[in-house]
């Protein structure tokens, strides 16, 4: 399936907010009580709100350091290890 790019209404949500609104998505497609139009729809969104969620956990990921001290007692910033 290739990537589509993410609309600005998601674009614009927080990771929270999309992360609440694709919860909400799964809960109803696993209901399986949506019309199959309505349900791919749904799905096609979600697939996008995953996308925004996953790149707004790069963007924290990078952001995030690790800070520490050498020898000499000096502070170094340098970019966690996070995997």
């Amino acid at each position: 399936m290739e990537k589509k790019s993410v609309p600005n209404d998601i674009k614009e949500l927080s990771f929270e907010e999309a992360l609440s609104e694709l919860d909400s998505i799964v809960g109803d497609l696993e209901q399986g009580s949506n019309k199959l139009d309505d349900a791919i729809t749904a799905y096609e969104r979600g697939t996008l709100l995953k996308q925004h969620c996953e790149a707004k956990l790069q963007e924290a990921k990078e952001r995030v350091e690790k800070i520490t001290m050498d020898a000499s007692g000096k502070i170094i910033a340098e970019p966690a290890d996070i995997a």
